[in-house]
């Protein structure tokens, strides 16, 4: 099965599920259509409590999160606001407090 198969993928993950439970009584089905295939996967109670699970419980790896400071802002992989431009969090805080008591060490006397 190819990576991006995503019809071969939710009947695998239903089929897994299934066999754990193979007396469940079906409740309805999920029929899905992509690029011009179809496909109807069976659903049991077993079958949508772990498919309803896995969705909410998934979390991207490129979101890094909301911005604590404005409405609507997304934080990039460097916890900086996309939006407002301010750091977030913890090491936004650290990051900001560094930042004003900042002093730039003096020069180094000139070497011939």
């Amino acid at each position: 099965m190819p990576a991006d198969d995503v019809l071969a993928a939710v009947e695998a993950f239903a089929a897994r599920i299934h066999a754990l439970d193979p007396k469940a009584a079906v409740l309805g089905e999920l029929t899905l259509s992509y690029q011009g295939r179809q496909t109807q996967v069976p659903v049991t109670a077993p079958v949508k409590a772990a498919l309803a699970e896995a969705l909410r419980s998934y979390h991207d790896p490129r979101d890094f999160g909301s911005c604590d400071y404005c409405a609507d802002g997304r934080l990039d992989d460097n916890f900086l606001c996309l939006s407002c431009g301010r750091p977030n969090g913890l090491f936004g805080q650290m990051l900001t407090e560094r930042a004003e008591g900042h002093l730039e060490p003096p020069s180094l006397p000139a070497t011939d």
